[in-house]
């Protein structure tokens, strides 16, 4: 036998002993004997280095670590899912549905298991991986290959030959609790801080600059969707696109059902509940998802962020009691006070829990909370922990019903309450917590992503008079930081780096980064995708031309012109364009291109564009992609299995277009 046949054998060997103890639990052979085919292959490979592969088991570990991790932006958006807390709730989502698709109903559902993991996109090329990233914003993650090439449940080559030239693979990477208790033992011998929960340990994992270290975590994952970038996928139905995923060699949650309808799971909701008690690893409640594919498209996606054709069936939150030591008020950067809870640390779900939150003064003085009492708290979500209710106790005193105070807590500034209003707002915009508040938002990993700016090193850059605003971050050198408390080297040259790499963010980020009232997310995008640079939006803003647009109401409309039209605040733009900050958008859309104006539908799947594909090309000749349609429809883009939504068009009369002239239209035939 042939060197490159016996690598091959060994490789294969190899793989099949990974997958038959990470994917199918079902151990082939013993841990002596995968350790000396292990190693008889790592002898070969350093005999004859030409016969070495990227796709090698051997090439798990042992990558040179990393001194940063570099940006990765998913050519698919990766999408966070909506949550239902009761059956009513998961009964409403269909109905919502439903009135945009009727056909939801008959189409099925399928369920899995909700882990608490950190989401990842695996890209393959071809058969083979070539980039994994975390999930980050949703557009844009870190290149964390050499990490994710560590865990021996992901296929360095897919299995099989039925896989398009080019996809990303999404899934939830967790640490099962055995491994997160030996995690924290370990930790505890060392002297080091504990793991709060296996969700933080597997996060922390991803991001080690050492591979070896995250292989040492000894992480899992699950996959649960593909995205399609060049090819096709030849199943119609979520369910068959999970079988498909197992057939390449990935792990697919084991619990996974299909049913009929809607009725069919909430009766097996129970059972969920009851099984996840039972599981190995961290998870907070079921997704339900449309079965049939074709419809997602017709179903679209909320603000950008969360799918329609997909919900997370949470359950009952644990509930803890505590004492409610005290009552405080945070500035925000918008100059809204927003009172919290300092509380008795108390566990829940595996975290531990000191403040809350309390929204604001009304909901104190309707729930009766007052400083002293003995109260309920949960974890709404899982994440922002809020009171329930005081625990009245008959036989003890109980403190003052508690007051918004009338000043600011950070300036002094009066904070009367304007009728109509829920909040309390520092009229001072040179008030230091809500500089602060600004500068923290502004550098938030939603944002700017300027990793190491939390809330102590911006209150200390501002104590030592380095920044006063955001354009000031940039001017911040390795020098004046070295000189610093509690920075080290090494700190300061992250810090450096971090804010060098944030001038590479996209326009929306920046928009959204700046603070804006009134505007999120997703209307940051909508912008920038509109305009395309930052001077293009200013000029729009100060010509007041923002209420024509789709997704911005007046409000938004007004906020951002009086934004620009603020001299103070393009004085600060200006500084952050001469700073290099960038102030474009990539794939902005065009005003002059062949689709300017033009408002189109999608329905059905295409030949050979998937939806994505199909709106950037509408979008970026100038079109926009709205989900339903109307008389002011110019065209509606039919593929095979279209659903009402080319009914409704026959019925309006609009026209109906097919793939071949969508790209005739935008100028992408041959």
């Amino acid at each position: 036998m042939s060197p490159a046949e016996q690598a091959a054998r060994l490789r294969e060997q190899i793989e099949r002993a990974n997958r038959a103890y990470y994917v199918l639990d079902a151990p082939e052979i013993s841990d002596a004997e995968y350790d000396r085919l292990f190693r008889e292959l790592q002898a070969l490979e350093a005999e004859h280095p030409e016969l070495q592969s990227p796709d090698s088991p051997t090439q798990r570990v042992g990558a040179i670590a990393s001194t940063a991790l570099a940006k990765h932006t998913h050519q698919r958006p990766m999408l966070s899912l909506a949550n239902a807390f009761s059956d009513e709730e998961l009964a409403a989502w269909e109905e919502r549905n439903a009135r945009l698709v009727p056909e939801v109903k008959k189409a099925g559902y399928t369920t899995e298991v909700k882990i608490d993991g950190t989401a990842v996109s695996l890209t393959y090329e071809n058969g083979h991986l070539v980039v994994g990233a975390t999930r980050g914003s949703g557009i844009v993650g870190e290149d964390v290959t050499p990490n994710l090439r560590t865990i021996n449940d992901i296929p360095l080559s897919l299995k099989g030959k039925d896989h398009p030239k080019l996809i990303e693979v999404r899934g939830e990477v967790y640490l099962p609790f055995a491994s997160f208790t030996r995690v924290n033992k370990e930790r505890e011998k060392l002297g080091e801080p504990l793991f709060a929960n296996p969700r933080n340990a597997a996060a922390g994992a991803l991001r080690q600059l050492d591979p070896n270290i995250t292989r040492g975590r000894r992480l899992r994952i699950f996959a649960f969707t593909v995205e399609v970038i060049d090819g096709r996928l030849n199943t119609r139905t979520h369910s068959e696109l999970l079988d498909l995923l197992a057939s390449w060699g990935f792990p697919v949650e084991p619990n996974r059902k299909r049913f009929a309808s809607l009725e069919e799971v909430r009766q097996h909701v129970d059972e969920y509940e009851e099984l996840i008690a039972k599981l190995d690893f961290q998870a907070d409640g079921v997704v339900v998802k449309v079965d049939l594919l074709p419809l997602y498209g017709e179903l679209g996606v909320v603000g950008g962020r969360e799918p329609r054709w997909a919900i997370a069936r949470k359950f009952a939150p644990e509930v803890a009691e505590t004492e409610l030591l005290d009552i405080q008020v945070n500035v925000g950067r918008t100059g809204a006070l927003n009172p919290y809870a300092i509380l008795k640390p108390v566990q829940i779900t595996g975290v531990t829990v000191s403040r809350a939150t309390l929204h604001n003064e009304d909901l104190i003085a309707t729930k009766d909370i007052r400083i002293g009492d003995k109260v309920e708290v949960i974890r709404a979500g899982e994440v922002i922990p809020q009171i329930v209710r005081p625990i009245i106790q008959p036989d003890f005193p109980r403190g003052q019903p508690w007051r918004m105070p009338g000043q600011c807590p950070a300036c002094g500034s009066p904070t009367p309450r304007v009728e109509g209003e829920a909040m309390r707002y520092c009229p001072n915009v040179s008030c230091p917590a809500r500089v602060l508040e600004g500068i923290v938002h502004f550098a938030s990993r939603g944002a700017m992503d300027i990793r190491g700016l939390g809330y102590e090193r911006v209150r200390q850059l501002l104590d030592e008079g380095l920044i006063r605003n955001v354009a000031d971050l940039y001017k911040i050198t390795w020098d004046q930081l070295v000189q610093l408390e509690r920075y080290a080297k090494q700190s300061a040259d992250q810090l450096v780096a971090a804010i060098e790499n944030s001038k590479k963010q996209p326009l929306s980020l920046l928009i959204f980064g700046l603070g804006i009232p009134h505007v999120g997310y997703t209307a940051a995008v909508l912008l920038a995708r509109r305009f395309g640079t930052l001077d293009a939006l200013a000029v729009a803003a100060r010509e007041e031309k923002l209420g024509g647009i789709q997704g911005i109401g007046p409000v938004i409309a007004n906020s951002v012109t009086a934004f620009f039209n603020e001299s103070r605040n393009q004085e600060l733009l200006d500084r952050l364009k001469a700073a290099g900050v960038n102030q474009a958008e990539p794939h902005a859309a065009s005003a002059d291109g062949a689709l300017s104006g033009k408002t189109y539908v999608l329905t059905g799947t295409l030949p050979s564009l998937s939806r994505s594909q199909a709106t950037s090309l509408i979008e970026e000749a100038g079109g926009r992609v709205a989900s339903s349609v109307s008389k002011k429809t110019d065209a509606v883009v039919a593929g095979e299995d279209a659903g009402s939504k080319l009914d409704k068009a026959k019925q309006l009369g609009v026209e109906i277009i097919d793939e071949a002239e969508l790209l005739r239209r935008v100028g992408q035939t041959s």
